[in-house]
């Protein structure tokens, strides 16, 4: 009787840390993808933080020098092996936008494939829910772990890349591509990945096997980054020249003119007297409203995924 008395409370000892040794075990077999990710993070922090102090230091004085001809061969010199395009400051600006983009394609390969399409193809899952691990347990812990971690590395991002914009978004040259950042400098970017994440783990439970889950993930996760806010109509607060252009340009006397669409000719930005350019993209006064929503339809969509994310599980639990 006194034996029983003693050993009584063991079981309900361990029975309250298995959640915390789930967790660990979520992150003890998946350390590799970690690592990657916080590599990832910090490079790409780093190229945020070069941007906003001696690169930006170059570009505005080849700006100074030689006016925004100057700073399309700003970094040239020493940074073309950084850039995916020229190594240009005005390129090397939306690197980040494109590192951000591919990291949340990364992740919803990762969701589909190794971190649930592979366990249920080689049955470590169904052997975990015979382990007094339930299956909503199970799929939690795996959707909590790299959660965390995305929210505090693409939060960190956003607002590294919203701090370069707000001081040295003038050394860009006015054209196209400032539309591409619209929605990359704020909270949405931080919720696009944890809607990658839950697609990825209910493709992946819906096909349990891994390299159908992640042709299926990336090609899921392309369609909603297609239709994204980018192609919603922008307002501004300026009136450009031309009612059907987006940009501008300021000659020396500080008059407003059509956009000569020369940006990169010496030339041609001699011969119309351009000293600066601007732009209707961005800063906006819909921005915020826009931001919030998108994040807002992104939340719903990723809610909607991991709904019926434990819902397929369930059922393939029974």
């Amino acid at each position: 009787m006194s034996t029983a008395t003693l050993t009584a409370p063991a079981p309900s000892r361990r029975a309250s840390l298995r959640p915390r040794g789930l967790l660990w075990s979520v992150l003890r077999l998946h350390r590799t993808a970690l690592w990657v990710w916080l590599a990832f993070v910090v490079a790409t922090a780093g190229l945020l933080l070069w941007l906003t102090g001696p690169a930006a230091h170059d570009a505005q004085h080849q700006l100074e020098t030689f006016g925004y001809a100057g700073v399309l061969k700003a970094a040239s010199s020493s940074a073309t092996f950084l850039s995916f395009t020229s190594g240009a400051y005005n390129d090397l600006f939306y690197d980040p936008d494109t590192l951000i983009t591919l990291g949340g394609f990364a992740v919803a390969l990762f969701a589909a494939g190794p971190l649930i399409g592979r366990e249920l193809e080689n049955g470590t899952a169904q052997l975990a829910w015979t382990q007094s691990v339930s299956p909503a347990r199970w799929l939690a812990a795996k959707l909590a772990v790299p959660a965390c971690f995305l929210v505090l590395g693409n939060g960190l991002l956003a607002a590294l890349y919203r701090h370069l914009w707000n001081t040295h978004s003038n050394l860009l040259v006015a054209g196209i591509d400032p539309r591409s950042l619209y929605f990359s400098l704020g909270p949405a970017t931080v919720v696009a990945p944890l809607l990658g994440l839950a697609l990825g783990a209910l493709i992946g439970l819906a096909v349990r096997r891994t390299l159908p889950a992640l042709a299926l993930s990336g090609f899921a996760y392309f369609l909603i980054y297609a239709f994204r806010g980018n192609h919603w109509p922008f307002q501004g607060r300026y009136t450009a020249p031309d009612p059907t252009s987006r940009s501008w340009a300021i000659d020396t006397s500080g008059a407003t003119v059509p956009d000569p669409n020369c940006y990169t000719d010496r030339g041609c930005l001699a011969e119309h007297h351009i000293a600066r350019f601007a732009r209707e993209y961005l800063p906006s006064p819909d921005y915020w409203p826009r931001q919030l929503l998108e994040t807002g339809v992104l939340l719903a969509l990723t809610a909607l995924a991991a709904t019926a994310a434990f819902a397929v599980v369930r059922r393939r639990a029974t």
